[in-house]
């Protein structure tokens, strides 16, 4: 049986949701599930906007089914080739065998590499600028390049000022009946998620998704559709300036986010002991174990904090390996502009240390405090005295 909601008087979220899937694209965890957006107008012609993931096919066409009530489907807007929303394109073109495909060249390119599909003669090509009217409405197509694939586009329809974002401005979980973001709370049980999602998925690209949020800022909204997540109708400068901020690699909070990676717990005591310091003096802090919490969700910490404090034991005259893992995430999704500082510990031949910061120096416009913590096996009464020195550090420049 179908299941969709009312966008406005011709637009229908027909989408799904899958509370099974726990972990997403095989790396993220995700304890709320996933929802897979798409879109279907109905004018002189019918527009769908992507498809979904294999999981929700089923009901999917259902919904598309319903919604058009044996009216046939007039296009396809494909703005990303990720399989997440591309898997329902066989079956679309199967069921509505007259569908144009609407896309751009890397698009088609990519659709060839995943289907053994006649798609030539189907095609209708776009580019940046390019519009299609489809009666009462008019669509106009933006290229969003590595946001975040390379042949991503975004679609806007002037008629309404509705912008269907593809991958951007979404987050993790399951929409649970609350489509819209003004259902919920967004800032208080959804914000982590929607940061956490940007952080890992997006967070990379920064600058590209500042040249769409510049193309944006020339768009008269009412209304964001992303493929993931909620859709925002109000208080879209929640969303926006959040995105703003990580793009730009911009912290949204003053304060000192502690990571350790501790074997029996002599390395995770300096750090608790650092962040008793920290918070004595006034320095919000949050403290992460390395081994326990995925590295997803420090990778979006990082993203909201201002300053980083890594503590690692050596392990086999390297890095821990999870804090290895960790900073092999934050050089790759690209942090930048931070202060961090380093604890280091080792029995008989301390490298972690070394190791730590020459992983920071990849990361652009990164601030490597010189005072560092040297144990040896464990926190002594003399180490005290290094730990405050790192605390005053970081505390002069944040009170």
């Amino acid at each position: 049986m179908h299941c969709i909601r009312k966008l406005t008087n011709n637009l229908t979220w027909v989408g799904a949701n899958d509370r099974r899937l726990s972990i997403f694209e095989g790396v993220y965890p995700i304890s709320k599930g996933m929802s897979y957006h798409s879109y279907l107008l109905e004018d002189k012609k019918t527009v769908l906007f992507d498809t979904v993931d294999r999981a929700v096919h089923q009901r999917f066409m259902e919904n598309v089914s319903h919604v058009l009530g044996g009216r046939k489907l007039d296009y396809l807007v494909v703005q990303h080739m990720e399989p997440d929303h591309s898997d329902g394109i066989a079956d679309i073109l199967t069921h509505y065998p007259d569908v144009k495909i609407v896309c751009n060249s890397k698009t088609s390119l990519f659709m060839k590499q995943f289907y053994d599909l006649d798609i030539d003669r189907r095609i209708h090509l776009v580019g940046e600028g390019d519009t299609l009217h489809t009666g009462r409405h008019t669509l106009h197509f933006v290229m969003a390049p590595m946001v975040h694939w390379p042949e991503v586009m975004v679609t806007y329809d002037s008629t309404d000022g509705i912008l269907f974002s593809a991958d951007a401005f979404g987050n993790f979980g399951a929409s649970n009946g609350a489509l819209f973001a003004d259902e919920v709370d967004f800032e208080a049980d959804y914000l982590g998620e929607a940061r956490r999602y940007y952080s890992n998925i997006v967070g990379k690209y920064g600058a590209q998704v500042q040249a769409l949020l510049n193309k944006a800022a020339a768009l008269e909204l009412n209304m964001i559709c992303p493929l993931h997540g909620f859709v925002w109708r109000k208080n879209m400068d929640t969303l926006l300036s959040k995105y703003k901020l990580w793009s730009s690699y911009t912290p949204e909070r003053t304060g000192v986010m502690i990571v350790y990676g501790s074997i029996y717990g002599n390395t995770e005591n300096a750090a608790e002991i650092l962040a008793c310091k920290l918070r004595e003096k006034g320095v919000q802090t949050v403290l992460f174990d390395a081994s326990v919490t995925h590295v997803s969700h420090i990778v979006s910490e990082a993203f909201r904090w201002s300053h980083f404090v890594f503590a690692s034991a050596t392990y086999n005259a390297g890095l821990f390996t999870p804090m290895e893992v960790l900073l092999n995430e934050l050089v790759s999704h690209n942090i930048q502009n931070r202060t961090a500082a380093i604890i280091e510990n080792g029995t008989w031949a301390a490298t972690s240390g070394n190791l730590i910061h020459s992983k920071l120096e990849k990361c652009k416009n990164m601030n490597i405090l010189e005072s560092r913590v040297r144990l040896k096996s464990s926190v002594k009464e003399e180490d005290l005295m290094q730990l405050e020195a790192v605390a005053e550090h970081i505390a002069s420049q944040l009170i």
